[in-house]
């Protein structure tokens, strides 16, 4: 068997947040780390082997054309380091394809176990840098390395974030349809070209809802999280959108967004003022969210803001074992 490198790790195990992106007018810009986890473990090896762990893993493709090794590759050359065969295991609750960062999870995870597997060459805000030069934006690597809620630009060359812990009372329900949509078929949809009215009325609102945040002043909430920019382009593509936009807040949420480029929708709760409503509010986004109209085609999930984002241990076990088991830590 293949050994680590000196300084490094025989078995590297990185545990990475979902996302949620944009919410709502800070499209490309705002997440938040959200507490629905995937796992990436890496070791070195003699040959490469992958293994999918879960129903959320299915149709991943378990040869070397896997995201993951293309990754952990990356990694190397960029630390000037040689590991072609790896030993890989991939367990995952973060549902694929529906707008809770799930690539982004794959590729922070990557990149984290692989740093640590060769000795953690790489600082922190350069596996940063090279995840968002990978998915092309920030706003959903961000918080899945740094936890929280992070605002963050990209100039092409250069990734620059700010990070803050949710509101206390903050939490989410996001309503999960059954139904993929591919990111690329989401951005499709945009136009080229916006108004000045659009562009401020977005600034604005992005705005409003990083201070709202930050001051944990949540009854602003609820005026900050209109959009011109991509929920009115993207919701033809989701059945229900556009009314769970618009009708969340009379159900007892400060308010609802497109989860990514979707077709998951989040709605954000105030536990201090939320009272009994909870089971209102699931009743209306899984009818409002329903293609089918008997919401069997939407799944529920209330997540609670991660505080964590990337954490990477040396495991005592393999991750295989560890999940046969029920042995990781949610």
């Amino acid at each position: 068997m293949a050994s680590g490198m000196p300084g490094g790790r025989e078995r590297a195990r990185a545990k990475v947040p979902a996302t949620s992106a944009n919410l709502g007018p800070g499209f490309d810009a705002l997440g938040i780390a959200l507490s629905l986890y995937a796992w990436i473990e890496l070791a070195p090896a003699d040959k490469t082997s992958i293994t999918l762990l879960g129903s959320r893993t299915e149709g991943l493709p378990s040869d070397k054309s896997n995201l993951l090794y293309g990754i952990a590759q990356r990694v190397f050359d960029v630390a000037g380091v040689r590991m072609p065969e790896l030993e890989i295991a991939f367990a995952g609750d973060i549902p694929l394809t529906r707008g809770l960062g799930s690539s982004a999870a794959a590729i922070v995870g990557a990149l984290g176990a692989a740093n640590a597997l060769i000795g953690d060459p790489l600082p922190r805000d350069e596996l940063f840098r090279i995840a968002t030069s990978l998915e092309g934006h920030p706003d959903n690597v961000g918080p899945a390395i740094y936890g929280g809620i992070v605002s963050a630009v990209w100039d092409g060359e250069r990734a620059s974030h700010i990070r803050l812990d949710a509101p206390p009372s903050l939490t989410t329900l996001v309503a999960i349809p059954t139904y993929e949509l591919a990111t690329s078929k989401a951005r499709a949809a945009l136009p080229e070209t916006y108004s000045r009215a659009d562009a401020v009325f977005n600034l604005s609102r992005a705005a409003l809802l990083t201070a709202a945040f930050a001051t944990c002043n949540l009854d602003v909430v609820r005026h900050a999280l209109d959009d011109r920019l991509h929920q009115p382009y993207r919701a033809p593509l989701v059945p229900g959108l556009s009314r769970a936009l618009r009708e969340a807040s009379a159900h007892g949420a400060l308010g609802a967004a497109l989860s990514g480029a979707g077709p998951t929708a989040i709605a954000f709760v105030d536990e201090a003022t939320v009272g009994g409503r909870k089971a209102e509010l699931e009743a209306f986004l899984r009818e409002a969210m329903s293609a089918s109209g008997d919401g069997t085609d939407v799944e529920l999930l209330w997540l609670a803001p991660s505080a964590e984002g990337l954490v990477v241990e040396a495991p005592a076990d393999k991750l295989a074992d560890a999940t046969a088991e029920g042995g990781l830590a949610r």
